[in-house]
């Protein structure tokens, strides 16, 4: 069994595709890698730049979507916010897809001891909130951007250790391992080419839901002060510079919640149809 067989192929991506709902997802989600890319390009002004003589302008042409409290455009900054949070996605849901990848193959495939102490580890992080462990873990490294991207790395760990063990424990038993571990094969050369490719796709499928997930959840430390600092463009950081402003000056706050709220539901539109692809339960 190869790769493309449990992937299901292009034609089953393009049949998940093929949803208006996927394709909506697909669309923002472009758009949203398209902005990370051009926002310097598109960015009207400087992100950073404080005009005080310009404090809490609303959206006019000069300023699109208005000012905040220190005259900055709202923007830009929003446009800027938007490579926190891919960056946020490439390092937490990519940390947790490594460490939970790694952790469900080798407890997965060897079995005995190894797979009781790494479902034990995963047992005592989902004892936790997810919130609340990820402000322990930041509170013990110190508020940064880094320290909560590693601490929601940590805490979505779990769940691909648990998704990843049970795949492997049903291709470890199929004919084409027997046959590789029949003609001599090393178990590394096993789980590297044969087990771990086929174990995939619904990693994928969760590595695509996770990060609308992982865009919520590092906002909302950024947000409590334990994320990104001022002066980052943060879009969490921005929620919270407009909270005390939210009555007098609305866009300061709304319009980085709508770039949080766009961003997700792309990413869950798109995870969803791929879900109902090529998970059959879902079908």
């Amino acid at each position: 069994m190869s790769e493309s067989a449990v992937l299901g192929g292009p034609a089953r991506l393009g049949g998940a595709l093929a949803r208006p709902a996927a394709r909506i997802g697909l669309g923002i989600v472009l758009l949203f890698l398209f902005l990370c890319a051009a926002a310097p390009l598109i960015a009207p002004h400087d992100p950073y730049e404080q005009e005080l003589m310009s404090a809490l302008q609303p959206p006019s042409l000069t300023h699109p979507l208005g000012t905040d409290q220190y005259g900055r455009d709202v923007a830009s900054r929003v446009l800027y916010g938007a490579r926190y949070a891919l960056l946020a996605i490439v390092v937490g849901d990519g940390l947790a897809l490594a460490l939970g990848t790694a952790m469900g193959l080798v407890g997965g495939y060897l079995g005995g001891a190894a797979d009781a102490v790494i479902m034990r580890l995963t047992d005592v992080l989902l004892a936790f909130p997810y919130l609340l462990l990820a402000l322990i873990i930041v509170a013990a490294l110190g508020p940064s951007l880094l320290h909560s991207m590693i601490a929601i790395g940590i805490v979505y760990t779990p769940q691909y250790a648990r998704l990843v063990r049970g795949q492997v424990l049903s291709v470890r038993q199929s004919d084409f391992v027997r046959a590789a571990r029949a003609l001599g094969a090393s178990s590394g050369r096993i789980v590297l080419r044969h087990v771990a490719p086929n174990s995939l796709s619904p990693v994928i499928i969760m590595a695509t839901l996770q990060a609308g997930s992982v865009v919520v959840e590092t906002a909302g430390l950024s947000f409590l002060g334990l994320g990104a600092q001022p002066p980052s463009p943060d879009w969490g950081a921005l929620l919270a510079d407009g909270q005390n402003y939210f009555l007098t000056a609305w866009w300061i706050a709304t319009f980085p919640g709508l770039a949080i709220f766009i961003a997700v539901l792309g990413f869950n539109l798109l995870g969803d149809a791929l879900r109902r692809e090529f998970d059959p339960r879902a079908r």
